[in-house]
């Protein structure tokens, strides 16, 4: 099981609707109960984004950081880590 830190998931709460229609949380603990049954996941910087979707099978070969960051299953979360959620 994953650990979510505070500000991840407030972010995740705040920002579900670049990926969602409708809120799938309200609350932190559903978020969290949300991110682990979808198995997101935290990386420390792009390049892990980057390493991440290349490694599920996707070809992000031609997309910059910028362009990466901008996907809607990617919530910047401060400090250079971002949450990735494939829901």
């Amino acid at each position: 099981m994953n650990e979510y830190s505070e500000e991840c998931l407030e972010i995740f709460l705040r920002k579900q609707g670049r990926l969602f229609d409708e809120p799938v949380a309200e609350t932190l603990e559903e978020a969290e109960e949300f991110l682990e049954d979808c198995m997101a996941v935290v990386v420390n910087s792009l390049k892990e984004v980057q390493e991440y979707f290349e490694e599920s099978g996707m070809d992000v070969s031609g997309l910059s950081y910028e362009e990466l960051e901008e996907m809607s299953e990617v919530f910047p979360i401060g400090d250079g880590a971002y949450l990735i959620v494939e829901a």
